[in-house]
């Protein structure tokens, strides 16, 4: 069993300004200490939670993507986080993980935020993402899918076959609780101050029922529509615990992460036992 080291970067972004912010955030990445497995950053990363989708998409493979992959590469670590994504006449809230040998996943957002016109912008994506590092099955999601439990959902082995799931070059997993699809749930964001409560319990939540690690990042600031973000990126254990929590400030925060723990609790209370059975359509 390994332990994983994920840092969380919280920060304001430039509204629709993807040079600012990729230099905002290569200055905070250098600023880590020591070296982690997984660097998170929120949702829209380039650009904050904009409508405006012919002005600032990308295609795939170029300005984002080419910058992801240097990251990577440099520290040697995973590095996830969702920009704007132009393919043929869609776009798409997409986020990407790019492991460190330049080899990468995506997961495009599912459940897109009507209160704000996402759904009238970008198309919904349709297969959860499953990925592994050091052993450690790892689930990444979009904001408003915290909102969704079911899709959240750590399903039981037999169900595995109905989302799409893939390993990194690091190997099989060595859980006792092989029966699980993950271990660690990540949520990146662009979450209203307004709703932070929401925010917060949410998390936990998603923590508690899944028996898993659960990472939320959020952005700070306030974005060119006028709304304000106050953070609560948070790091919570399987039992709903808070082992961080960061209101309002810009912060680079790493976490360790114990499999260990995590797996004796799953082995003396199962509860994913007595989980009900059901299929996403």
């Amino acid at each position: 069993m390994q332990n994983l080291s994920v840092t969380l970067i919280q920060t304001d972004l430039y509204w629709e300004n993807p040079t600012a912010n990729l230099a905002n955030l290569e200055e905070k990445i250098g600023q880590i200490s020591p070296s982690t497995d997984l660097i998170v950053l929120p949702e829209m990363f380039t650009t904050g939670f904009t409508m405006n989708v012919k002005s600032v998409a990308e295609p795939m493979n170029l300005t984002t993507f080419k910058w992801m992959r240097q990251q990577a590469k440099r520290t040697n670590a995973v590095i996830m986080g969702s920009f704007i994504v132009k393919e043929g006449e869609k776009f798409y809230n997409r986020l990407i993980w790019m492991r460190p040998n330049g080899t990468f996943k995506t997961y495009d957002k599912r459940h897109l935020f009507r209160m704000g016109g996402e759904h009238h912008n970008f198309a919904g994506g349709s297969t959860r993402l499953i990925v592994e590092l050091k052993g450690w099955r790892i689930c990444p999601l979009i904001c408003y899918d915290l909102r969704f439990p079911a899709w959240s959902r750590n399903f039981q082995e037999k169900e595995v076959g109905k989302v799409h799931t893939t390993k990194s070059n690091s190997g099989n997993a060595t859980s006792d609780n092989a029966n699980l699809n993950y271990d660690l749930l990540i949520y990146v964001a662009n979450w209203p101050a307004v709703r932070s409560q929401v925010w917060d319990v949410l998390l936990q939540a998603r923590a508690i029922e899944n028996q898993s690690y659960c990472v939320g990042v959020n952005r700070v600031g306030t974005d060119g529509m006028g709304l304000d973000y106050s953070g609560n990126s948070a790091v919570i254990d399987f039992k709903g615990k808070q082992l961080f929590h960061q209101k309002i400030s810009e912060v680079i925060f790493s976490q360790v992460l114990d499999k260990k723990e995590l797996e004796d609790f799953r082995t003396k209370f199962p509860a994913y036992l007595d989980a009900d059975d059901f299929e996403i359509l």
